[in-house]
């Protein structure tokens, strides 16, 4: 009897399987389990609405559009059944910018939170390879229970120092070009590179290390 046969027969008997028994689910691409495009958009719109308001506008009014946007998009977001956690960080985000952008009354601090995010991921990241606990390594290892000495093996040591130095490097180029166009008050250069160097560049990074994860898991657990 041919496996032909057997299937034929299985599905007399039981009826067809299940979608999600015959094919297993696949897994979501690095971009989407970072929101895909629309977390893209999502992340992009307030700020380019702010900027184009706030050169036709009072700063106060490009304010209340970018935080308007806010709102709408969360909105848009928690009916497409995302995550509640998800939606409203964008929103956080968007109303602490213009938080700070109404305390100060300059539009560039609209950006202020992400340059000195961008110099705080870099310390840490850099750090990290200072001291020889490359980040990436200490996330891979504490992801797995904490118990693997992944610093033993120069493979693995060397994969996440490029991991981590890849990441240094994005926070550390966003936080030098960020902040040199915020000394000379380029806001509108300020929303090209907030966008430019956002998304894309994490997608780099995060892609860097998930190789240093699959190698870390290749050499320390299956080979274990």
């Amino acid at each position: 009897m041919t496996s032909l046969d057997v299937n034929r027969g299985v599905s007399k008997e039981f009826g067809s399987l299940p979608a999600s028994v015959q094919e297993p689910a696949q897994k979501p691409t690095m971009l989407e389990s970072m929101g895909g495009v629309p977390g893209f958009v999502y992340s992009t719109v307030p700020v380019v609405v702010f900027v184009v308001a706030n050169s036709l506008q009072p700063t106060s009014v490009a304010i209340a559009v970018a935080m308007t946007t806010g709102v709408a998009l969360t909105a848009v977001r928690l009916l497409r059944g995302e995550r509640f956690t998800s939606a409203v960080g964008g929103l956080a985000g968007v109303a602490l910018a213009a938080g700070i952008v109404a305390l100060t009354g300059s539009a560039k601090d609209f950006f202020l939170l992400g340059i000195w995010a961008a110099l705080v991921g870099f310390v840490v990241a850099f750090g990290s390879l200072l001291v020889r606990r490359p980040l990436t390594g200490t996330a891979w290892n504490l992801l797995h229970g904490g118990k693997h000495a992944w610093r033993d093996d120069r493979a693995v040591l060397r994969v996440h120092d490029i991991a981590t130095s890849a990441a240094a490097l994005v926070f550390g180029g966003r936080f030098v070009v960020k902040q040199w166009l915020y000394v000379h008050d380029s806001t509108g250069w300020l929303a090209f590179a907030k966008i430019a160097m956002g998304t894309p560049l994490t997608v780099l990074a995060a892609l860097v290390a998930a190789w240093a994860f699959r190698r870390s898991s290749k050499r320390l657990i299956r080979e274990s």
